[in-house]
């Protein structure tokens, strides 16, 4: 760790996320045999990229984030940009479904990036705070390790991994309606290839017969909209790590398709910018105690390029129609994009 360019940044090395708020950084490492060893982890899965552990000396429980030294100041409302155009995105729509049509893909999630340019004041510990206060979210997570360049604030209502001992569970969500709204039989049928997806993971490290689904296709309610969540868990063989685990599971099914590996091959034929931190996973390990909590990196503003990024998507069946899908990336993000923004006068 470079302490000199650290002594340089005005932003402190902090991590919010579990209910703890952590500083102190000790050290920081892509190596995911780390999360085994001791100490308390911020983690951070790129969807495109390694793996980020960072280690903290201290940390304290929070209910409520820390004050930031400045309030959020965001972009224009009318400065955020799509990397996909309505037609774009339609057309590709169009090309998902012809795979689905040659037996190449089920299901594969389909995405664009907005950006804004970000002001130089802005903070996104006080992005986090107003997230926290107008969008408050299970598995949310503000992230600042300034001589990586990484500034993450997430609002996601979606768990990725979670685990206790040998015990391992995944929370998947797909589909997505106004709230009260009802779900369609693509909503269940889209969440049920993922939650068989999750489960074919789950058996390459977990004991035959302990791959369980306790809940499945439940209403869960959050702010502006409702989702269908269902659970898989199961039990661990031994010996099996985080990095056997992160290995066998990322990046998370709900954000990629079925098969995964087809799936994953289309997003990145189809997608005209890398995810970066969108999709991938943020959490926490407590190597200690082997446990941890890692979630799904959706409903989340990261810092690139100093602009201001958001990513929104959602699965592409055979049964998806090229506005229906544009529409579901608009409700996913029009409440949060309009959280973060300022408009011109």
């Amino acid at each position: 760790m470079n302490t000199t360019i650290l002594t340089a940044l005005s932003i402190e090395p902090i991590a919010v996320v579990g209910g703890m708020v952590a500083s102190g950084l000790a050290d920081v490492t892509s190596d995911l045999a780390a999360l085994d060893s001791s100490g308390w982890w911020a983690v951070v899965l790129p969807f495109d990229g390694e793996p980020i552990c960072a280690r903290f000396e201290r940390r304290r429980p929070t209910v409520s984030l820390p004050r930031s030294a400045r309030p959020w100041s965001g972009p224009a409302l009318e400065s955020w940009t799509s990397s996909l155009s309505r037609a774009e995105f339609s057309q590709r729509v169009h090309d998902i479904r012809d795979s689905i049509a040659a037996g190449d893909v089920y299901q594969v999630n389909l995405t664009r990036q907005l950006s804004a340019p970000l002001p130089p004041e802005a903070s996104m510990l006080a992005l986090g705070e107003r997230l926290a206060a107008a969008n408050p979210a299970p598995f949310s997570a503000v992230i600042e390790l300034p001589s990586l360049d990484l500034r993450i604030a997430s609002a996601s209502p979606e768990l990725f991994l979670a685990r206790d001992g040998s015990r391992v569970r995944s929370a998947p969500i797909k589909g997505t309606t106004s709230t009260g709204g009802d779900f369609s039989e693509k909503d269940c049928a889209e969440n049920i290839m993922i939650v068989d997806l999750v489960r074919n993971d789950f058996g390459r490290v977990c004991l035959p017969g302990s791959v369980i689904v306790p809940n499945l296709l439940e209403r869960q309610h959050h702010p502006g909209l409702d989702h269908l969540v269902s659970t898989v868990e199961g039990e661990l063989r031994p010996n099996v790590g985080w990095s056997e685990l992160v290995e066998a599971t990322f990046a998370p099914g709900s954000v990629t398709g079925a098969p995964k590996i087809a799936a994953v091959r289309r997003i990145h034929e189809l997608e005209p910018v890398d995810r970066n931190i969108y999709c991938g996973s943020i959490g926490w390990v407590d190597a200690d105690r082997s446990i941890g909590e890692l979630n799904v990196a959706i409903r989340t503003f990261w810092v690139h390029e100093n602009r201001l990024c958001f990513g929104t998507g959602g699965a592409i069946t055979w049964d998806s129609t090229a506005d229906d899908e544009w529409a579901e990336t608009e409700l996913k993000a029009e409440r949060l994009i309009a959280l973060t923004s300022s408009r011109s006068v």
